[in-house]
């Protein structure tokens, strides 16, 4: 199935996303050639610094990435997990897919792959690999692809825009922010750029929740890195609304001596939901709120705070909180505009 395909991709789902499979992923990409893109809980799984890599699947379609799912005649899905979000949609005479994990696919109205190589992931890529190295042709309409692709995610990431754009944020945060240092996600929009646009080369350096997708998990996740890497920069993400549901866990932080750095990015609203109501054409009603100050609240726990007021303060402040060692929390205001402009108004331009 893989030789007769033109447009071969791979993906790399939750279940690849294992430390010690990692040697084995980048050696099957390595000696095959083909194209790959991962799912949220995939990222990391084979280094986006690859030639191959084609972006992360944060929506379950219209997005830049699936410009290249649809090119593709055939999907080799490694790792799938039905507990995500579908990463794309299977229908009927649109795509075949060859189901490579540890168990069997899990087949529903989304995902029935037509073909599968159940067992051990890195053994079978082994011997997948022996059968068709060599004998793949690397088609160029992939270089443009990827390169129109990447273009889009990267655009306005250096944009001195005040509030800063989610783009801007994920650069930042990725300057200061060594390959093994771990961000851990709370759940709310910036989840989807975070998806999108951070790449990892560590296999679990970017923590997230694509399954339950539970409001106030970020500071405990990223408490417990920290507990377990305390050599490691770790660094919190959450949104005002999701960091509010479970902010008293900052006195836990503080009476544990942690580590560790809390990004708020502030909306004063529930921004996911939001951008889901404005996608729908419902009115925008209901979801907007107003903050302590964080910066006050941080210092009620025994922690520092500090707010960020300028385009560019956002890399210094992190940096500056790292480097002082403790238990910080740093505010930043976001413009939300961009949700509607790129994952919206953009994409439905695209499909036209």
């Amino acid at each position: 199935m893989i030789l007769a395909a033109k447009y071969p991709l791979l993906m790399f789902g939750a279940g690849a996303s294992r430390p010690q499979l990692a040697p084995a992923l980048a050696d099957f990409v390595r000696r095959l050639r083909i194209p790959f893109f991962n799912t949220q809980m995939g990222k990391g799984a084979v280094g986006g610094a690859s030639d191959f890599y084609l972006g992360t699947a944060a929506l379950s379609e219209r997005d830049y990435v699936h410009q290249a799912i649809d090119r593709a005649d055939i999907i080799v899905t490694i790792g799938h997990d039905t507990i995500e979000k579908p990463p794309f949609l299977m229908a009927r005479g649109r795509h075949q897919v060859i189901h490579i994990g540890f168990v069997s696919a899990t087949v529903e109205e989304v995902y029935f792959p037509q073909a599968e190589v159940v067992g051990d992931i890195a053994k079978g890529l082994d011997l997948l690999a022996d059968q068709l190295e060599g004998k793949l042709k690397t088609n160029s309409d992939w270089v443009v692809l990827r390169k129109d692709i990447l273009d889009h995610i990267t655009d306005r990431a250096e944009e001195d825009r005040f509030p800063l754009t989610p783009q801007r944020i994920v650069h930042d945060v990725r300057q200061v922010m060594p390959p093994e240092g771990i961000v851990a996600l709370d759940n709310g929009m910036y989840k989807i750029w975070f998806a999108r646009n951070y790449r990892t080369d560590v296999a679990n350096a970017l923590l997230l929740d694509n399954a339950l997708a539970t409001m106030g998990a970020g500071l405990p996740s990223g408490m417990m890195a920290a507990l377990l890497y305390p050599k490691r920069r770790v660094l919190v993400v959450a949104g005002d609304g999701g960091f509010m549901m479970n902010s008293q866990e900052l006195e836990t932080a503080r009476r544990m001596n942690l580590n560790l750095v809390v990004l708020i990015i502030e909306d004063q609203a529930y921004g996911m939901i939001r951008w889901k109501q404005a996608v729908d054409g419902f009115a925008d009603w209901g979801l907007t709120f107003d903050n302590p100050d964080f910066v006050a609240y941080a210092a009620a726990y025994g922690a520092r705070g500090r707010r960020v007021t300028t385009a560019s303060g956002l890399a210094p402040a992190l940096e500056e909180a790292f480097s002082a060692g403790g238990l910080h929390l740093v505010t930043v205001p976001i413009d939300y505009s961009e949700n509607i402009r790129v994952l919206v108004d953009e994409l439905r331009h695209m499909q036209d």
